[in-house]
């Protein structure tokens, strides 16, 4: 947790600098040891008053804030500057859709100051299975914009390189190849068909699950943390459909009834829903592999079960 010492100074937390050093090396450190300085001149920049970070801390720095006007705020700092300039994007390119606003942002200095939800529950919150999807729905179909021109988001087949890059490791016939090459067949054949059968691109949020859904008073949600991919609007729901998953029942009857929600709301094909998360699961167990991960059957098991609703 963030700290500020008796002479006002603010204290990064050790795991934090730790995991920028372990992800970026000498420079991530440095960047982790200089942000008490960077907070404080976003402080007087954006006349906010610093508060503690989130406890989830991961790649970036988030802490909370209090605007000028006592309103609650985010700022969010980044050593990936790229990354988080094009979140502020995608954020801005949402803007009247359901997505927290950007305030001010600054891609030489990789910070954004964001609106803070407030309260700020997560759909996670709500166990109502029926219910969260509901909700989920309403917040998918107001964020559907198409695809600008000249997009510097990556496409869906580049999001997918990782089985590409799986293959290119081990080769047909190479008896080291860890995952079960009908599911490999069958995920690059279901990728191929959804891509050429794309009728329309929009710009994707990319990760919206339970808890970048959030509620923003009494009765409206907004979404934080967007990736951005440019593709086939179906996929969208496939975050969403890979977290909580044993809520509702066992995790077939879940996955079909929220797919069978979304269908209905949403005017979706589930066959399609489907056959990403089948794709969705071996991309996962080919991430699990290139990062030194033994544990790739988890992504199996995810398209195994995608596949039961093709049914």
């Amino acid at each position: 947790m963030t700290e500020r010492s008796r002479c006002g100074m603010i204290v990064i937390p050790e795991p934090f600098t730790k995991r920028m050093h372990e992800l970026y090396g000498k420079q991530g450190e440095a960047w982790a040891e200089a942000l008490p300085d960077l907070i404080t001149d976003c402080a007087d920049r954006f006349g906010i008053s610093p508060e503690a970070p989130f406890s989830n801390l991961s790649y970036n720095y988030v802490l909370r804030a209090k605007s000028g006007n006592g309103k609650p705020a985010v700022l969010k700092l980044s050593f990936m500057k790229e990354e988080l300039s094009k979140e502020v994007s995608i954020l801005r390119a949402y803007e009247g859709r359901g997505a927290i606003r950007v305030l001010e942002a600054d891609e030489d200095w990789g910070i954004a100051l964001l609106e803070g939800a407030d309260p700020g529950t997560p759909l996670s919150a709500i166990e109502d299975d029926a219910k969260a999807t509901n909700i989920f729905c309403e917040v998918f179909q107001r964020l559907q914009l198409p695809a600008p021109a000249g997009s510097r988001y990556p496409s869906m087949k580049q999001h997918f390189a990782a089985i590409e890059r799986y293959r290119e490791r081990f080769d047909d016939g190479n008896a080291a190849a860890p995952l079960p090459e009908s599911w490999v067949e069958n995920a690059e054949e279901c990728l191929v068909y959804l891509i050429n059968t794309t009728e329309e691109n929009y710009l994707l949020h990319g990760d919206l699950h339970h808890d970048n859904i959030l509620r923003q008073g009494e009765e409206q949600w907004v979404v934080i943390d967007p990736k951005g991919i440019i593709g086939d609007v179906h996929f969208d729901t496939v975050q969403y459909l890979l977290n909580y998953m044993d809520r509702g029942g066992d995790c077939e009857q879940a996955l079909r009834g929220r797919i069978a929600i979304m269908a209905g709301r949403l005017g979706l094909d589930p066959r399609r829903i489907a056959m990403w998360g089948v794709v969705r699961g071996v991309l996962e167990a080919c991430w699990t592999i290139e990062d030194g991960g033994t544990d790739w059957h988890r992504g199996i098991q995810l398209t195994e079960l995608f596949a039961q609703c093709l049914d």
